[in-house]
């Protein structure tokens, strides 16, 4: 059924994109369609990677999932930098890292718990994860946030460029460990299960099948996401909202709206394990991986980028991992945990909206 939705939402949404960009329609009635469009075609990068993975074994496959989890935040943003939209660019990996784990996370425990009372995922897995990103957040956002308040523009710059270098190597480290030397160490109780019952989950499509979609895809959203930027300004005066607004709440829903419904879904089907892995893994590939690259692809344009957000946004941040770290260390979830995250996500939401 979703995927009916979002096949009718891409066959209907590109041309309409395509047409009204052609034909100058009003602005509003673009900013919906490009926003919906985009959703629909992060739902087939998804499900091309997915089998893509499949095909290709969990290491090609979790190479895949780094570099497509998070290409549609990665398009945008890198087309709002080429606008000079260093603020919205900041503001919707802000977005994104309080959405996995505030409302993305949050909704899988709680529609998860829902219908089961107590929902386990792997807590070797989970501890890892606490650590990277107490790591990527907490030291590598706020260290440049201290720093640069004694610091000038270049070497605010400097100081963000000798970061991002390290996030990246230390992301594509925690590749390296997870997908090859520490391999099966820390197996979930899922997938020791599935071995053990000889299951080999089937691919939905072929290996061609899965690249041709994924290169169109891809395509159609850089094409897409370059006239949604250009909506942006008309958007925040005509609703009154700020570029912080906007980046937060609506450029990182638009981004991750296809992984919010995979996490949710698995989580129904009592799969913790991927849920968590989608809400938690997406927070570290924005803040170890999609984060550091776009400072470097700043280099390149007129505005730089320097790794410095605003007091809300960092505060925001490092209180959602501090509050995700606490509840998910157990290796348990339900649904009045999952009810807290959300609220929490809520409470944030206000926030940005009212500034």
């Amino acid at each position: 059924m979703t995927n009916k939705i979002f096949m009718l939402g891409t066959f209907i949404g590109v041309p309409l994109s395509v047409i009204g960009t052609l034909m100058h329609w009003p602005t509003m009635v673009l900013f919906t369609i490009y926003c919906l469009s985009i959703i629909a075609l992060a739902s087939y990068m998804g499900r091309a990677t997915e089998s893509l993975a499949i095909v290709a074994g969990p290491r090609i496959g979790g190479l895949l999932n780094a570099t497509f989890g998070n290409a549609v935040e990665l398009i945008i943003s890198i087309f709002s930098l080429k606008a000079g939209l260093v603020g919205v660019v900041l503001a919707s990996l802000t977005g994104s890292v309080l959405g996995n784990l505030l409302l993305v996370a949050g909704l899988s425990f709680f529609i998860g718990g829902l219908k089961f009372k107590r929902q386990k995922f792997n807590v070797h897995d989970a501890r890892h994860n606490s650590g990277l990103l107490m790591f990527a957040i907490i030291v590598a956002f706020v260290i440049p946030e201290v720093f640069s308040m004694e610091m000038n523009e270049p070497k605010t710059l400097t100081l963000s460029i000798g970061i991002s270098i390290i996030l990246i190597a230390l992301y594509l480290a925690a590749l390296f460990f997870k997908l090859v030397t520490h391999r099966g160490v820390y197996q979930s109780a899922e997938s020791e299960a599935a071995a053990a019952a000889g299951h080999h989950e089937q691919p939905e499509w072929g290996k061609w099948k899965a690249i041709i979609i994924l290169l169109i895809a891809t395509l159609a959203v850089a094409y897409i996401s370059e006239n949604l930027v250009h909506t942006f300004h008309y958007v925040a005066e005509s609703f009154g909202w700020t570029e912080l607004f906007i980046g937060v709440i609506i450029v990182a829903i638009v981004g991750n709206a296809a992984e919010h419904a995979s996490a949710v879904l698995m989580a129904v089907k009592n799969k913790m394990d991927i849920a968590v892995e989608i809400a938690v893994g997406s927070t570290l590939q924005i803040a170890m991986f999609v984060a550091p690259v776009l400072v470097l692809f700043s280099l390149m344009f007129e505005t730089k980028m320097p790794l410095v957000f605003t007091l809300p946004e960092l505060i925001a941040m490092v209180s959602s991992v501090l509050l995700m770290v606490i509840i998910s260390n157990d290796g348990e979830s339900n649904w009045f945990e999952g009810l807290t995250l959300v609220a929490a996500y809520f409470i944030m939401g206000i926030g940005f909206f009212l500034l």
